[in-house]
């Protein structure tokens, strides 16, 4: 019996042992969490990290840098574009730019549309919207004959009601609008003296011979007052090319531009003056921020400085002075006389009048337009 008992305990020991496996587990299982948040905490001190931030800054700043931006856009050419004996002008120059161009159908018809490729993964700290895509650009090129229909149809059905010709009332976007040779084709359509005596075709042609320069800056009136819709009026596919190449450019540079408007100024520190020393309450610091003001008028050397502020040790003592003068010259006067220490052996030097006057009415001015340095 004595013998049993340690079998017993020996083999209840064996049987924990084999247990101890879903036991160790269960252990394991239960110290993931706080292995997990200890991970989770690493990484946001990582990224709560003062130079960790300057990287991802950094490396954000690279990538969004216009000629390196300008390598994500891609311009999307309507194929009926291409039908155009000038449209090659607009193709080598999209080639020559840097950028990629895609032949695709557009909707609507004779149009340009700009997207954006975002960069995999975003760099860390560059806010959404900075990536977004300028699905929304789009530039609609219009024929001179048609283009005109349009005007006829605004300046004779005038009104906030009055639908925008060209563009779809189910389209998303407002299309910015171009027109190639319109002052070309509206000087072959003025009429002759025998087109006059012979009038015929009383509908389009009446139309035709209706809108002339005027109906045109009126139609352009209401599309900026109404629709807010830009048109713009080139007299050939060269000009055409650098007004898209120019925009081109302009978009890339626009994500750069977002982020610098939505990160801090890079010159403020938090908690610290940068520039000089602060002035406290009790009033240490002043005579050296004083000094310094003084400095910064034209021609004014240290020791210059220095005798004004022995004088007047803060920029009130020397208001306080200029309202116990009796007269404005002898306000203007008032600093002329004070010595200024120089070298041992050289000759006696004064502040003079014009430093003077410049000062008094740095402080007694209300002009805000005055000229101080009458030389410069």
């Amino acid at each position: 019996m004595a013998k049993v008992g340690p079998r017993r305990a020996g083999g209840s020991y064996r049987g924990r042992r084999q247990r101890r496996p879903p036991t160790w587990e269960i252990s394991d299982s239960d110290t993931e969490g706080p292995v997990g948040a200890e991970a989770d905490s690493e990484a946001a001190t990582r990224a709560r990290d003062p130079a960790e931030e300057r990287r991802a800054t950094a490396e954000a700043l690279r990538l969004l840098r216009p000629e390196r931006a300008l390598q994500r856009l891609a311009v999307r050419v309507d194929p009926a574009i291409l039908e155009d004996a000038g449209a090659d002008i607009l193709m080598e120059a999209l080639g020559s730019l840097g950028c990629e161009y895609h032949i695709e159908p557009q909707n609507p018809v004779r149009s340009l549309r700009w997207s954006r490729v975002k960069p995999e993964p975003c760099p860390y700290g560059v806010p959404p919207e900075v990536w977004a895509a300028d699905d929304q650009e789009l530039l609609l090129l219009l024929k001179p004959e048609e283009f005109l229909q349009g005007v006829f149809q605004l300046t004779q059905i005038c009104g906030p009601t009055c639908s925008v010709p060209w563009i779809s009332p189910e389209s998303p976007t407002c299309p910015h609008l171009a027109v190639i040779g319109l002052d070309a084709y509206l000087w072959s359509r003025q009429p002759n003296a025998q087109e006059m005596q012979q009038p015929e075709s009383p509908g389009v042609a009446r139309a035709e011979v209706a809108v002339g320069w005027p109906e045109v800056e009126e139609a352009l009136v209401l599309l900026q007052l109404w629709a807010n819709l830009d048109v713009l009026l080139v007299a050939s596919w060269q000009e055409l090319s650098q007004h898209v190449c120019a925009f081109t450019k302009a978009l890339a540079q626009r994500p750069f531009k977002q982020f610098q408007e939505c990160t801090a100024f890079p010159f403020c520190t938090a908690g610290r003056c940068v520039t000089g020393k602060r002035v406290t309450r009790d009033g240490t610091g002043l005579q050296g921020a004083w000094w310094r003001q003084i400095r910064q008028f034209n021609r004014v050397s240290p020791a210059v400085a220095d005798a004004v502020v022995t004088a007047f040790p803060s920029p009130r003592l020397l208001q306080q002075a200029y309202l116990a003068c009796s007269t404005e010259q002898e306000r203007l006067t008032l600093l002329a006389d004070l010595p200024v220490k120089v070298d041992e052996g050289a000759r006696p030097r004064r502040v003079g009048s014009d430093l003077s006057r410049r000062i008094c009415l740095f402080l007694t001015s209300t002009n805000p337009d005055l000229l101080l340095d009458l030389s410069s």
